[in-house]
């Protein structure tokens, strides 16, 4: 008898387990998201603060897959609006200017995760793709949210919660590009 090698799907199908190894893997994701909302640059001009959230969102998505990609995002999300004071400086609930983008949070780990499993993560420009997916989907959440709380229009909200983070959201498109392919091909040939 001869065994086949299942290909993995996503990173985090490398670490072996079954039903807990998946809630740890949510957990640690949902924390790494917590734990870069600390890493907080204030804006003057903006209510929306740069941190480092977007980029372990996608990085998680992509090592997770899409169930747990966003079930670690919702995680956080839930979690954060019940009291837990884990968002960016400290806070909690969902009365904020960036509130949205958490929101986006869980639709980019899914669509991230999503295309990771389908081999998005392999190559720097399959990476590249999938990352300005994400930062899309987060956008998409982001924006609206931004315009009825900070009582903006469209090309305001654009502003203040896209334009100053284009720059930063592109240095993270990068870093991922350097590091997912570079972990798979670490993993060896059967991944």
């Amino acid at each position: 008898m001869t065994s086949v090698a299942v290909p993995r799907r996503v990173l985090a199908d490398a670490i072996p387990g079954g039903a807990v190894r998946d809630a740890l893997l949510v957990a640690a994701g949902s924390g790494l998201i917590a734990a870069s909302a600390q890493v907080v640059v204030p804006l003057p001009f903006t209510p929306v603060p740069l941190s480092l959230q977007t980029f372990a969102v996608l990085l998680t998505g992509a090592a997770l897959g899409l169930r747990r990609g966003a079930a670690s995002s919702l995680l956080y999300l839930v979690a954060g609006v019940a009291g837990v004071p884990w968002f960016s400086q400290h806070t909690a609930g969902w009365h904020f200017a960036s509130f949205g983008y958490i929101i986006g949070f869980v639709l980019a780990g899914a669509l991230v995760g999503r295309l990771a499993e389908r081999r998005g993560d392999r190559t720097v420009t399959r990476t590249v793709g999938t990352m300005v997916l994400g930062n899309l989907a987060i956008y998409a959440c982001g924006v609206p949210w931004l315009m009825a709380y900070a009582h903006v229009g469209f090309a305001r909200a654009l502003a203040l919660g896209v334009v100053p983070f284009l720059v930063g959201d592109g240095l993270k498109v990068v870093l991922a590009a350097g590091l997912l392919p570079s972990a798979w091909r670490a993993l060896g040939k059967d991944a």
